[in-house]
């Protein structure tokens, strides 16, 4: 099971990242041949300007300087290559540093060599000087240059890894929420179900129309069921339709020893709420509760607003007792906490205790805020 709803979130989170990584991957690739051709550019118009202080500018200058900038695109174009094959951003900065330094001037010795190259055969370099220190110097130069596109290359590159890493685990942050929360709600509706099924069953042979009335009321509870799996939340006056259906089935069961009370004001009834929340708390004040004692008992639900919270309380007769083996707050309620955490963080909150004499009362406190996202 563990395995099927890992694949299931992995899919999920793969076609998002998918789909989000391919428009990252566009972006990126277009800043970076932006930055690509406008450093390098940059450069050659340097170079022209000193040039043109020094010696006269002429248009084979240009044109061997415009060269200088292509060569330069080129070279560290394919350096780039070299380096994303070899993944180097992946490596310690150690191992970075013995790796980029000689490449660094190899690419810068690549680069300046086709440079002099031309200059020297076009005439447009003093064949006199030292060709071997020529060659040295002005590689060493470009091989600064180098250095300072790869610095600037590894820094963007973990920039944009760190920042695609970041949307990764949000992305996987909802889709697990997203999950955990289904598994959740299917995890309740069968547990009111079945019980529901063996009220209309008992009740089938003893008293028909009765059962026809209960099969009426289950089909409202497994109609709502099935609308809630495509929400988070519905409002409270939705929630309670379903809680008067659920509570008539179950009193066709205990008969007279069940009773109710509801008291919703009008304010908190459009409130949101987690599907299933109340129909839970009332099922557990049933079953842990009122189903134990010979003489029964009451459920009583009352809602209002105050210091923008819905506050909601469901009482049952019944004794709540802390630190026995034998109690067990069950499923229902651990789930319910763990939805109210999922859906509003830390500022939902439910509590059982005992009110009064055998008075069980789950309360709970939910933001007008709204879902934290």
């Amino acid at each position: 099971m563990f395995k099927n709803s890992s694949n299931f979130i992995e899919a999920d989170t793969n076609l998002k990242l998918l789909q989000i990584t391919s428009t990252f991957s566009i972006s990126r690739a277009k800043a970076y041949w932006l930055l690509q051709i406008t450093g390098w550019c940059l450069v050659s118009i340097l170079n022209m300007a000193v040039l043109a202080l020094v010696h006269k500018m002429n248009f084979p200058h240009f044109l061997l300087l415009s060269f200088l900038a292509f060569a330069g695109i080129a070279f560290t174009h394919l350096f780039r290559n070299i380096i994303k094959k070899e993944k180097w951003v992946d490596l310690s900065l150690r191992k970075v540093a013995f790796r980029v330094i000689p490449g660094s001037f190899l690419t810068g010795a690549a680069i300046y060599l086709c440079y002099f190259a031309i200059a020297y055969f076009t005439g447009l370099t003093n064949r006199e000087v030292n060709i071997f220190l020529n060659i040295l110097l002005g590689s060493l130069e470009i091989t600064g240059i180098v250095f300072g596109w790869f610095l600037i290359y590894f820094i963007v590159h973990i920039l944009g890894n760190y920042k695609k890493a970041e949307i990764e685990a949000l992305i996987w942050e909802a889709a697990v929420k997203d999950f955990e929360l289904k598994t959740l709600k299917s995890q309740l509706n069968p547990h009111f179900m079945f019980n529901a099924m063996n009220s209309i069953r008992a009740l089938i042979e003893e008293n028909p129309e009765r059962a026809k009335t209960a099969l009426t009321k289950l089909s409202n509870i497994l109609r709502y069921s099935l609308k809630i799996e495509r929400t988070e939340t519905v409002s409270l006056a939705d929630e309670m339709q379903i809680i008067y259906d659920y509570l008539d089935l179950e009193k066709m069961r205990f008969e007279e020893r069940l009773g109710y009370k509801i008291d919703i004001s009008p304010e908190s009834a459009s409130v949101e709420i987690p599907p299933m929340m109340v129909q839970t708390l009332v099922e557990n004040g049933i079953k842990h509760g009122i189903s134990k004692l010979p003489e029964g008992g009451e459920i009583e639900i009352n809602s209002y607003i105050e210091d923008s919270f819905l506050h909601l309380c469901v009482k049952n007769t019944g004794i709540f007792v802390k630190d026995v083996a034998k109690y067990s707050e069950g499923i229902g309620i651990n789930n319910t906490r763990h939805r109210l955490m999922l859906l509003y963080g830390e500022k939902a909150t439910l509590e059982l205790n005992n009110t009064a004499d055998n008075i069980v009362s789950a309360e709970i406190h939910i933001p007008l805020g709204g879902i934290n996202r």
